[in-house]
């Protein structure tokens, strides 16, 4: 029997609940389809930074190599770890290590959930730059608590970096409705986004049979309101492609049905699957986490792995549950019930 090894990283909060109920799914979804998961899990969190000062120890990165996928829960926890050490100190170290520079969320209605837009039967899939952009780490400090005080952040976009994820995008299209939209802010961000136009008007060219169209992002977030329906994929950078994708969750229905694939495109170092949701202390004691972004993120990760058909059962047996009204509704059912009616879906 086939087996793939998975680093299991549950992180903080809502994050322990929602890989358990992902692994159960998962494995009734392996054995139906005669493949085997060989999880190990890992305590990396902010209890694991109060305990030794580090979200994950120096071999971290080179413990998570050996694995076919890495699968989290949530990761932060801000009254006790500030977001920005918890942040660069486990998930943007994984990303960039392995060269996961694809973050990939589908925004679409599951049956039975109801979004606040009036428009229902848009199927969007955001493909957002995840290694450099905003989120390069460059910059500093000086003066520090003085009235001279200076911050600096500088966002790199490289040639490189650019151009492979615009063509990650035109791959995707071309699998899809053959539609992508490039999000940039060119009137006012005169290099960095008048460079990523231009790289997209190249890559366009080897791409005649993909429609694309170019929108500021101040245009896309009032398109993802006004006309969903009309977008298929669309491409941003770290930043854009961030906060973009949390209002795709918003009209999906909630985070609790955003799932994400940060993606190693070339298959050299392992990729790793995780809900957009926080860790969301206030509710971690209550079970009543919405397991559905973790576990879909889940089929997301056996797609990747080339187990389609098991990937196709799990999304199928959500939208059963969900078309029953189990999950649709935050609060209203139990973590432990939303995993059962999806481990029951599967038959």
């Amino acid at each position: 029997m086939k087996s793939y090894k998975i680093a299991l990283i549950p992180g903080d909060g809502i994050g322990i609940a929602v890989i358990d109920a992902t692994w159960q799914v998962l494995n009734k979804a392996a054995a139906g389809a005669g493949f085997a998961l060989d999880g190990t899990s890992f305590p990396w969190s902010c209890d694991f930074y109060e305990k030794t000062g580090a979200m994950m120890p120096p071999d971290g990165i080179e413990t998570l190599r050996g694995f076919d996928a890495i699968l989290l829960g949530a990761v932060g926890w801000p009254k006790r770890v500030p977001d920005s050490v918890s942040l660069h100190g486990l998930l943007l170290p994984i990303r960039k290590a392995f060269v996961q520079y694809a973050n990939i969320r589908p925004h679409r209605l599951l049956p039975g959930v109801e979004g606040p837009l009036r428009a229902s039967a848009f199927d969007i899939l955001c493909i957002r730059e995840n290694t450099e952009g905003e989120y390069s780490g460059a910059g500093g400090r000086i003066h520090n608590g003085t009235g001279d005080e200076v911050a600096v952040e500088t966002a790199i976009f490289t040639r490189k970096g650019v151009e492979r994820i615009l063509r990650f995008g035109f791959e995707q299209a071309r699998k899809r409705r053959g539609k992508l939209a490039s999000v940039t802010k060119s009137n006012a961000q005169k290099y960095s986004m008048v460079f990523w136009d231009e790289v997209t008007a190249q890559v366009a060219a080897d791409y005649p049979d993909v429609e694309v169209a170019n929108y500021h992002i101040d245009a896309m977030a009032a398109r993802m309101v006004m006309a969903p329906e009309s977008l298929d994929v669309v491409v941003a950078s770290n930043l854009f492609g961030d906060i973009l994708t949390d209002l795709g969750a918003a009209i999906q229905g909630g985070l609790g049905y955003a799932a994400s694939a940060n993606i190693n495109p070339e298959r050299n170092a392992p990729s790793m699957f995780e809900p957009v949701h926080g860790s969301a202390p206030d509710i971690a004691h209550l079970g009543i986490a919405n397991p559905i972004a973790a576990i879909w993120s889940g089929a997301m990760m056996l797609d990747h792995l080339g187990e389609s058909r098991a990937a196709a059962a799990v999304i199928s047996a959500i939208e059963a549950a969900t078309a029953r009204g189990i999950g649709t509704k935050p609060g209203q059912h139990k973590t432990t019930e939303i995993t059962s009616a999806i481990v029951a879906a599967l038959g």
